[in-house]
């Protein structure tokens, strides 16, 4: 199986003009048994209240009515399970989790698209592509504004993009790459599915439920089409000095030389994704004129405030530090966490607290943010002693037991992982 990906990949590759018409038969038992191996185990079910260990227990039994199912066209996608999850502004962000089984057939479709699209995705796309992350973003994000000739950032907001990618559009840009009815009928049933709320049906005319296997690759191929193409193609050759872009997923900064193009490029894009069924949010959309001195002026992207500030030579570049929100946000969860495990064996509670805090460094302890990470390090362990002394109705410790028990359960300090100077993926792109 893999052997036949890579060879679709070699095609699309060396033929950026080829339009496969023969995809369907990859979706075998031996891709979906892959599939289910790869899945995580410890996710939330959907609708049908099947987990992997359970759907595994028959595994070839399941796969082989499932194959059967979808050669005969009798398979029909359940609707996505609405859940909803905290954002950093007090507001709720709707998840759609698929069946179990829904999950197997999108992974497997997800493999066969990122065969053919990974090879037509641009370099200035980072979000959920393979050999590629957050960090790389970073990086290139401060490779393109530490230009001299970049003088102003947008820092773009689309509304509700999830739930507005209009399925017309999708199904065209699938047709450019993917003649197969097969597939694209699949890929159509797959968006119509629905979801389920409180026992409620609702249809889902327009929108790709975000927390699907392949929403991922589906939200990629929707803004290649829309944006990405139509910036680096197009705009930047209206445009009078230097443009650049960076996107992950819907997150997208745009980088230009001159306050005039900054205009008329906003205004562009308003019409461009307006003709595709979004909608910038004016009030998220933020404007930073990275060459002025004002140290106030910052930007927010991926979870960091971008700023601009001086390096010990005193020359000016970009740096960032963890934002306000996530840095609020990982105090309340550890401290809800230890609310509710500091019944735990002291040893078994440092070591999860370790284990948590080490995750949480390995994405934040990036170039720049040491002060930001020592922050965090500080208030863990005031809230580890809080929440230890509330073990008993006595108090266990004063501060300087507290150092002592430190010694022997010492809670891991951060130290900066991730040098954000290295040259990553998309390299290329601002060279």
């Amino acid at each position: 199986m893999e052997t036949k990906l890579a060879r679709i990949a070699e095609v699309a590759r060396n033929r950026p003009n080829e339009r496969f018409t023969s995809l369907i038969h990859l979706i075998n038992y031996e891709l979906i048994v892959k599939c289910h191996h790869e899945l995580a185990g410890n996710k939330a079910a959907g609708v049908d209240e099947v987990t992997k260990a359970e759907y595994g227990k028959n595994l070839p039994g399941n796969v082989k009515s499932l194959i059967a199912r979808m050669k005969r066209w009798a398979y029909r996608p359940l609707p996505a399970k609405r859940v909803y999850i905290p954002k950093e502004n007090g507001k709720k962000r709707p998840l759609g989790i698929p069946a179990y089984e829904d999950k197997l057939v999108q992974k497997a479709l997800s493999k066969i698209l990122n065969a053919i699209y990974e090879e037509d995705f641009l370099e200035c796309s980072f979000g959920f592509r393979p050999g590629r992350n957050c960090h790389d973003a970073l990086r290139i994000l401060g490779r393109i504004v530490n230009r001299d000739d970049i003088n102003y950032v947008v820092d773009t907001d689309i509304k509700g993009f999830f739930d507005n990618v209009d399925h017309g559009w999708m199904m065209k840009f699938i047709d450019h790459r993917i003649k197969d009815p097969n597939i694209q009928r699949l890929i159509s049933r797959l968006l119509r599915a629905g979801v389920m709320e409180a026992g409620i049906k609702y249809n889902t005319p327009q929108g790709t439920p975000q927390g699907g296997v392949c929403s991922p690759i589906m939200a990629n191929l929707y803004l290649h089409h829309v944006v990405d193409l139509w910036f680096n193609k197009t705009m930047r050759k209206e445009l009078k000095g230097k443009a650049y872009m960076v996107r992950y997923a819907d997150d997208i900064i745009f980088c230009l030389q001159y306050k005039e193009d900054v205009k008329y490029f906003y205004k562009a894009m308003k019409e461009r994704i307006s003709k595709f069924g979004l909608e910038l949010s004016e009030e998220k959309t933020k404007i930073v004129n990275v060459s002025a001195d004002d140290d106030n002026d910052t930007f927010d992207f991926l979870g960091f405030t971008h700023y601009m500030g001086k390096c010990k030579d005193g020359i000016k570049r970009l740096k960032r530090k963890t934002s306000n929100k996530r840095h609020h946000r990982s105090i309340m969860r550890c401290k809800s966490w230890l609310k509710y495990n500091r019944t735990l064996p002291v040893k078994e509670l440092m070591r999860k607290l370790n284990r948590k805090l080490t995750g949480t460094y390995n994405y934040y302890a990036v170039s720049d943010n040491s002060k930001s990470i020592d922050s965090l390090y500080d208030e863990v362990q005031k809230l580890v002693y809080k929440w230890l002394n509330r073990r008993s109705q006595k108090k266990s410790f004063d501060w300087e037991k507290f150092e002592i028990f430190l010694e022997k359960y010492p809670i891991v300090k951060p130290r900066i992982k991730v040098n954000l100077y290295r040259l990553g993926a998309g390299a290329s792109y601002v060279r």
